[in-house]
């Protein structure tokens, strides 16, 4: 056992879990595992916290602290004990460590550094526990006694305490961790500069990525994770919605040149500290830092990596710092996903190849960029402008990395919806995903593509899996609904779309959809309130207008469906991607030959074709001018 009580130290991630693990001691001289200290009690063997029976979320790290400072209540526990107990041979940040738990404490227990009632601060010394301490179950008038001689025991306490703790050790060396989800948590910018959270936040977006290539292990896309940036919830509950067995948390430190990247593997529910590590070196390291991180949790989690995960968790290049910081800028305007925020991405990837034209992911970075500009859904440059650019910066960083995957998506993205080469897009699909099986935005694609060739089961699994990737994303939930509803699913796209305003009321394309469900089921009122709700959301979007104008057509209200035709038809010429929009009026106008009229002007402006698969076009299916353009587009024979 001693070998055991050495080794605990070693580790600075592994602390209390199940009772079950705990030796058997003789109950004769047991000291007490159950503390009250003030309203609190600490049960050390289960590792639990307690006020007033509510249980005081406090992970285990913070924890173990705890349990030095009551073993010794009233003693000064110094820095140096508390380093060789819990950081002994780790490299983690020891004071950023210890601050860190104490702090946690003092949240858990309402203390205060200024007036502290359990735990003092010894300036530069290290920590007292200061309230009185007694085993639970003792009379009243006996606790003054026993907390004297708890405080004279704490030595055989802290024994105790450490031989528990080394069981538990070896009991896990026994059964390592089957983990195979997680989340990585938003990594905190240690720098005084508040502008550089774009650069913990680009460190994030780089570890979920390198983690993501693992196929065996789902890993939470960044939009689902960056909403707990600072947030005050505990680790349990962010896991139980993300629905992950693990969560990996850290910081960034950039002073220069210099970057210290600090990660800690935590299971849940039980915050079962795993691992933890810190790497630093320079800052044209950093891809290199990145990858030792992913590879190191992937030994922690015993996940078995095939040849091309292993190699692509080996392989990094050094990159030349300011184009890496400029590639960093323009992932973070990127991921706002506004119309003048994919300008400024433009900007920031185009400088990054300007300082390295070899730079492979600033290419690519510039393909998402102008992709996602050219969409109806952001409008920032015409599809004309803007998908012929994303198409070069694609083929250009395939051609300087083949193996991107983010590259391989966004060709496919413009594959699908401006070269209507749909073999070809499915082709690149496949590669994105094999390479990266976590990119949910993959997936996310691919779906339509799926649905677009008519395979609508296909496109919902993908769908469903986008969703599992990242479980708060709203557009990815929506579509759901939206594809859910294309299937002719209407009770369970209504469902999905309630799911999505649950999530944010203010979501314009989740009231979209939930109207195009609710008009195919005839409750027309409801549709409308919907479509308008999403009409005053959206500042009159063309596609949200042209489907109230159509659920009022349908509905008998044709003088209101054509007013709103005639307001869409003076925009048409400044964006004419709203022609396909003024056929679906039409349509629910019952004026086959208008409809037809402003399809074929869609086709000249290369349209998206996914707006054919709405069930507001079913009356046109039949019709021999509909079938020559879904042959001319390259779509499968309608259904």
């Amino acid at each position: 056992m001693s070998a055991l009580s050495s080794s605990l130290a070693a580790s600075a991630a592994l602390a209390y879990d199940s009772p079950s693990f705990l030796p058997a001691m003789p109950r004769a001289n047991e000291p007490s595992r159950r503390l009250r200290t003030g309203v609190f009690e600490v049960d050390l063997r289960a590792g639990e916290l307690t006020k007033n029976g509510r249980r005081i979320p406090l992970q285990e790290q913070p924890f173990q602290v705890l349990a030095m400072l009551l073993a010794k209540p009233g003693e000064l526990v110094t820095r140096e004990e508390l380093h060789e107990k819990l950081w002994s041979e780790s490299v983690v940040d020891f004071d950023h460590g210890v601050n860190k738990a104490i702090n946690k404490i003092r949240e858990a227990l309402g203390d205060s550094a200024e007036n502290p009632r359990y735990v003092e601060t010894v300036a530069r010394r290290g920590y007292r526990f200061v309230a009185d301490v007694a085993p639970i179950d003792a009379p009243l008038e006996a606790r003054p006694r026993i907390t004297r001689l708890w405080k004279a025991s704490g030595l055989g306490l802290a024994l105790v305490l450490a031989l528990a703790l080394a069981w538990i050790l070896y009991s896990r060396s026994l059964s390592p961790p089957t983990i195979r989800s997680l989340a990585v948590l938003p990594l905190e910018n240690l720098s005084s500069d508040a502008s550089q959270e774009y650069f913990s936040d680009g460190m994030t977006d780089a570890l979920i990525a390198d983690l993501g290539q693992i196929g065996a292990l789902r890993v939470i896309s960044r939009t689902s994770v960056m909403p707990f940036k600072r947030a005050r919830k505990s680790l349990p509950a962010i896991a139980r919605e993300l629905n992950v067995e693990a969560v990996v948390e850290g910081t960034v430190l950039r002073s220069g040149d210099r970057v210290r990247i600090t990660a800690q593997l935590i299971q849940v529910p039980h915050e079962t500290h795993l691992w933890a590590h810190s790497y630093e070196g320079d800052l044209r390291d950093a891809l290199a830092l990145q990858n030792n991180v992913a590879r190191a949790i992937a030994e922690q989690i015993r996940v078995t990596l095939n040849r091309q995960e292993a190699a692509a968790l080996a392989e990094s290049s050094p990159v030349d710092p300011q184009a890496y910081e400029a590639y960093l800028k323009g992932r973070y305007f990127w991921n706002k996903r506004t119309g003048d925020d994919l300008k400024k991405a433009v900007e920031h990837f185009s400088h990054a190849i300007e300082i390295d034209p070899g730079y492979a992911s600033a290419y690519s970075g510039l393909a998402d960029s102008y992709a996602l500009m050219g969409d109806w859904e952001y409008g920032a440059l015409p599809p004309q402008e803007a998908f012929p650019k994303a198409k070069t910066a694609a083929t250009k960083a395939l051609v300087l990395d083949d193996k991107l995957s983010e590259a391989h998506t966004s060709l496919a993205f413009i594959l699908d919806l401006f070269d209507w080469s749909w073999a070809s897009a499915e082709q690149e699909y496949r590669r994105a995903l094999a390479l990266n099986p976590g990119y949910a935005t993959a997936h996310h694609w691919y779906a339509w593509h799926l649905m677009v060739m008519g395979r609508n089961d296909e496109g919902i699994a993908e769908l469903r899996k986008a969703e599992s990737l990242d479980p708060l994303s709203l557009i990815i939930s929506a579509d759901l609904a939206d594809a859910l509803c294309i299937a002719r699913r209407y009770d369970e796209s209504l469902s999905q779309s309630r799911k999505t305003i649950a999530m944010d009321a203010h979501f314009v394309v989740a009231h979209y959809q939930m109207g195009q469900a609710l008009v195919q089921l005839r409750r027309f009122d409801e549709a409308i309130a919907e479509f308008r709700r999403a009409v005053e959301l959206s500042g009159h979007d063309a596609t949200v207008e042209s489907n109230l104008a159509n659920a009022y057509a349908v509905s008998g209200r044709k003088e209101e469906a054509r007013k709103i035709a005639r307001d869409l038809e003076k925009r048409q010429p400044q964006n004419p991607s709203t022609a396909a929009n003024i056929a679906l009026i039409h349509v629910g106008l019952g004026d086959n030959a208008q409809a037809m009229l402003w399809l074929n002007r869609a086709y000249q402006a290369r349209f998206n074709p996914s707006i054919l698969l709405r069930p507001g076009f079913d009356p046109l299916r039949s019709d021999p001018r509909f079938q020559d353009l879904r042959r001319r587009i390259g779509l499968p024979s309608a259904a």
